[in-house]
């Protein structure tokens, strides 16, 4: 089995440790900003829709956009301090 030969690959050098917490890193900053971004767009379109379909203009969009900052923002928050 592919599973038994993890005993040579369990050793890794300081290069190896480095790279792999670099792009561990470099992996977490790109996903970020689409994670505050995509959580405003969704609630923001979610209000929208909501809003065309009650009649109720600009209300919806504004307090799923404002629902959808804060929602990012504890996700990011949770994802930043999970890697610490």
């Amino acid at each position: 089995m592919p599973s038994d030969n993890n005993d040579k690959n369990d050793k890794r050098t300081s290069a190896q440790e480095s790279a792999a917490g670099f792009s561990r890193q470099f992996a977490l900053a790109l996903e970020l900003p689409f994670i505050l971004v995509g959580s405003i767009a969704v609630g923001g379109c979610l209000g929208y829709f909501l809003d065309r379909w009650l009649h109720t203009k600009p209300y919806l969009m504004l307090v799923f956009g404002i629902l959808g900052f804060c929602g990012g923002l504890r996700d990011l928050l949770r994802r930043v301090s999970k890697q610490q």
